[in-house]
C-alpha cells in the first residue's frame, strides 16, 4: 500500500462531514451535571469558557481511563526498597547488614526463598554463600606476612575476610580494584586464596577500597537489585536510571519518566499490535546480510572466469569484467564474447542464449533470480514503508517539543488562554506520535500475515487508519498555524483569528483527536487478536454461498428467483457497509470496525 507515501489531504469539510469513516458524532458540553448543552459554539469565546470540560481532553485525563499495568521507580525509590529488605532480613534472621545483603543477591532478592532454605539448613546456606559462622581473630603476633605480596606488616595493617587468611590493605585494595573493574562478579568476592570460599562484604569494600571503586559497588549492588526481580527491568533508553516495575499480565507496552515508550517483556521500543518474536525476526531481518545476497542474486551475475558479481544498469551485451581478470563475455548466455558477433545477435542480442532458453537450459537460474528478485521488492515495499513512519514519528517528536517550548506560550499571549487549558494540542502531538508507532509497526504485522483473506482486509485497515492519521496530523501542524502570528501578503499588519474560530478549532482537533484515538485502539486489538473474526466471517459466507448453490441446482424456477440481488440474509445477519463483516442480528454496531448499522 503507498497510501502512507503518497496522501492527499483531506478538506476540512471532510473531516467534519465524513460519517463513513469514523461515525462519529461530534458532542462538546461546558455544562454542569444536567448535560445541558451550554458552551458558546456558535456565540462569542472568551477565555473563561475553558475552565469547564477541557481537563477531559488533557493528558493526565487519557491516561487515568486507562489502567496503569506499570510503576516507574527512582534509583532512590530503588534503594528505599533494597534497604526496606535487607533490614526486613536482617531481623528476621538475626544477622547483620552486610551478611542479608550477601544473602539477597545469592538468591536474588527472594526472601521467602532465602527464609525457607535458610531455616531447613542454616549451616549449608552459610557454606554455599561463603559465611563463616564465626570469623578468626586477628593473631596475636606482632608482625605478619602478607599471603599475596609476602612482605611483613604489623597486625593493625592486616585484614582478612573473616577467614584465617590475611593480607596487607595495598594488596586488599588492589585485589578489590581489580574485581571492581571487572564488573557485577564482584558482588560475590572471596577470598584471594584459591583453598578459601570466604565472602568479602560491603563493610570491607567501604573500609579498604577507593572512594570510586567505592562508588562502583554501591552501583553494582543496585542494578543487582533491580536485575535479579523478576517484575522489574531497567529502561532501556540511554542515560536514563528509572526502573519500570510491571503489574500487568498482558499489555507489556510501558512509558518511563524519560517519555520513552518501550516494551517490558523484550525491552525493544513499544511495537503493538505486534509480538515479541516478530519484532525480533524483522529487526534481524533489516540488519542480517540475507537482503544483500538477494539484491545480488536479483541484479547481478557472476564473472564466468573469476565469479565476482557484476550488475548490468546499461548498455550492450557485451561485458568486460574489472582488473585483474578482464575477461570479455555475453551478458545473457555468459559466453566468451570472442564466440559472439554478427551470426549470433549483435550487441544486443544472443541467438545461442534464445536458443538455449528454448530448451529449458536457463530454467532454473532464471526462476531463481526471478523469486530473489520477488521477494527483494515485496521486502522492500513494506521496509520502505515501516522506515517512512519512523520518520515520520521523530518529525512529530519535534513538533510536539516545538509546540511545548514555543506555540503554547504564543497562543496564550495571543488569547489571553492559560498555558494548562491549551492541552488539547498536546494530547493531539502525543497521539500522532502514537499512531505513527502503530502504523510503522502494521507494516512488519503485514509482511509476515501469509493469510490472503486476512491481508486483504488488514490492508483495507491499514489504509483507513493511514488516512485518518493524515487528517488529524493536518489539523495539528498545518491548520493550528492559522492562529500563530503571521503577516498578510502585500501588508506589514498582523492576522490575528477570533477567540470564536479558535473555539471551533479547538473542537475540532479534540474530536479528530478522540476518534482517532479510538480507531487505532480498536486495529490494534484486531490485529493482536489475529483477525479471527475475518476467517469466521469467511467461512460464513461460504457455507452461505454453497447453500444457495445448492438451492440454485434444484429448478430452474428457484434459479431464476435466486438470481435476483437480495440484502436479505436467510439467518438475519447483517454486512458491514464499511468493513462487510457478517454481523449478528442482536448487534447494531459492527463487531469488527464498530460501524454503526443504521
Amino acid at each position: 500500500m503507498d497510501s502512507d507515501v503518497e496522501m492527499n489531504a483531506a478538506s476540512d469539510e471532510e473531516v467534519m462531514d465524513d460519517e463513513d469513516y469514523y461515525d462519529y458524532d461530534y458532542c462538546y458540553s461546558d455544562a454542569g451535571d444536567d448535560g445541558s448543552g451550554g458552551g458558546d459554539s456558535e456565540g462569542e469565546l472568551v477565555a473563561g469558557d475553558y475552565d469547564e470540560g477541557l481537563e477531559a481532553e488533557g493528558t493526565d485525563e487519557v491516561v487515568s481511563r486507562r489502567e496503569q499495568t506499570f510503576a516507574v521507580l527512582s534509583e532512590e525509590d530503588i534503594s528505599e526498597r533494597q534497604e526496606e529488605d535487607i533490614s526486613k532480613v536482617s531481623a528476621v534472621l538475626s544477622i547483620n547488614r552486610e551478611a542479608a545483603c550477601v544473602l539477597l543477591h545469592h538468591y536474588k532478592w527472594n526472601i521467602s526463598k532465602l527464609s525457607d532454605e535458610w531455616f531447613a539448613d542454616e549451616e549449608e546456606v552459610r557454606h554455599t554463600v561463603g559465611l563463616l559462622l564465626n570469623g578468626n581473630d586477628r593473631p596475636r603476633l606482632r608482625k605478619l606476612t602478607c599471603g599475596i605480596c609476602f612482605e611483613g606488616y604489623s597486625s593493625d595493617m592486616m585484614s582478612s575476610a573473616g577467614c584465617a587468611h590475611f593480607y596487607c590493605h595495598e594488596c586488599w585494595e588492589g585485589y578489590i580494584s581489580a574485581a571492581i573493574s571487572g564488573g557485577p562478579g564482584c558482588l560475590t568476592l572471596r577470598c584471594p586464596d584459591p583453598s578459601c570460599g570466604s565472602m568479602v562484604l560491603q563493610g570491607m569494600v567501604n573500609k579498604l577500597a577507593k572512594d570510586e571503586d567505592k562508588e562502583k559497588y554501591a552501583r553494582f549492588l543496585l542494578r543487582a537489585y533491580v536485575e535479579g526481580s523478576k517484575k522489574t527491568k531497567w529502561c532501556p533508553a540511554p542515560d536514563c536510571t528509572c526502573a519500570v516495575e510491571f503489574l500487568g499480565d498482558e499489555n507489556y507496552d510501558v512509558l518511563c519518566n524519560c517519555k520513552f515508550n518501550f516494551c517490558w517483556n523484550c525491552t525493544e521500543e513499544a511495537h503493538r499490535p505486534v509480538n515479541c518474536e516478530t519484532v525480533s525476526k524483522w529487526i534481524l531481518k533489516n540488519s542480517a546480510e540475507s537482503e544483500n545476497m538477494n539484491w545480488i542474486l536479483a541484479n547481478s551475475k557472476p564473472c564466468p572466469k573469476c565469479k565476482r558479481p557484476i550488475e548490468k544498469n546499461q548498455g550492450c551485451m557485451h561485458m568486460t569484467c574489472t582488473p585483474p581478470c578482464k575477461f570479455e563475455f555475453c551478458w545473457l548466455c555468459l559466453g566468451a564474447w570472442s564466440d559472439h558477433g554478427e551470426r549470433t545477435g549483435g550487441f544486443y542480442a544472443c541467438n545461442r542464449y534464445e536458443s538455449a532458453k528454448k530448451e529449458g537450459v536457463y530454467d532454473e537460474t532464471e526462476a531463481r533470480r526471478e523469486r530473489a528478485k520477488n521477494s527483494l521488492e515485496r521486502y522492500m515495499h513494506y521496509y520502505e514503508r515501516w522506515a517512512s513512519n519512523q520518520t515520520s514519528r521523530q518529525k512529530a517528536q519535534a513538533d510536539l517539543h516545538k509546540a511545548e517550548k514555543e506555540q503554547l506560550a504564543k497562543l496564550t499571549d495571543i488569547f489571553g488562554i492559560p498555558e494548562t487549558q491549551l492541552k488539547f494540542i498536546i494530547e493531539a502531538w502525543s497521539q500522532i506520535i502514537e499512531c505513527r508507532r502503530v502504523l510503522k509497526w502494521t507494516y512488519a504485522y503485514g509482511y509476515y500475515l501469509d493469510d490472503k483473506v486476512k491481508s486483504e482486509f488488514f490492508e483495507y485497515l491499514q489504509g483507513e487508519a493511514e488516512s485518518g492519521l493524515e487528517r488529524l496530523h493536518q489539523c495539528a501542524e498545518k491548520d493550528l498555524q492559522a492562529f500563530l502570528p503571521s503577516l498578510k501578503p502585500d501588508s506589514n499588519e498582523t492576522m490575528t483569528p477570533s477567540v470564536a474560530e479558535f473555539g471551533d478549532f479547538r473542537v475540532k482537533l479534540a474530536g479528530l483527536t478522540s476518534v482517532t484515538r479510538n480507531y487505532f485502539e480498536n486495529l490494534v486489538r484486531a490485529l493482536e487478536a489475529g483477525l479471527e473474526d475475518v476467517r469466521a466471517a469467511g467461512q460464513a459466507g461460504a457455507t452461505s454461498s454453497t447453500a444457495t448453490s445448492s438451492k440454485k441446482g434444484v429448478t430452474k424456477s428457484k434459479k431464476k428467483q435466486h438470481s435476483k440481488p437480495s440484502s436479505d440474509h436467510t439467518d438475519d445477519s447483517w454486512p458491514c457497509e464499511r468493513c462487510t463483516y457478517l454481523n449478528l442480528p442482536s448487534v447494531d454496531a459492527c463487531s469488527v470496525c464498530e460501524k454503526s448499522r443504521y
